[in-house]
């Protein structure tokens, strides 16, 4: 697992929400949410789940809005990742239906049916 201290310490700034970041994600919520977390977590970073669920964190952190002037860029992924599902108003349901959501986006690019649609 990566501790979020870790990534702040060797300064490397991500485009994009990382995938080795979602271990990290585990202990946030409930249980629903933690069995998410532990299956996709140990999946390669090109398996269509783990892009899904990095597909949901961009578009749940607003990460195509970040830049290296933004306050949220500035404090990296780690931290804006962890403040994003922490203060997610909804539901581990609703985190869920977003995930399912955005694996069917992924489906859909996939299988060369559609344009993926990232947050603007």
């Amino acid at each position: 697992m990566v501790d979020v201290n870790d990534a702040v310490l060797d300064g490397k700034a991500e485009l994009f929400f990382p995938a080795y970041l979602i271990p990290s994600l585990r202990d946030l919520r409930g249980d629903s949410w933690r069995e998410l977390v532990d299956r996709v977590s140990v999946l390669p970073d090109t398996h269509p789940d783990s892009l899904a669920f990095v597909l949901m964190m961009i578009n749940l952190g607003d990460c195509m809005k970040c830049h290296s002037n933004y306050y949220k860029f500035l404090r990296g992924c780690a931290f804006c990742s962890l403040q994003t599902i922490r203060t997610y108003k909804g539901t581990d349901a609703d985190l869920l239906r977003l995930y399912s959501n955005a694996q069917e986006e992924i489906d859909r690019q996939l299988s060369g049916l559609g344009t993926l649609s990232l947050a603007a």
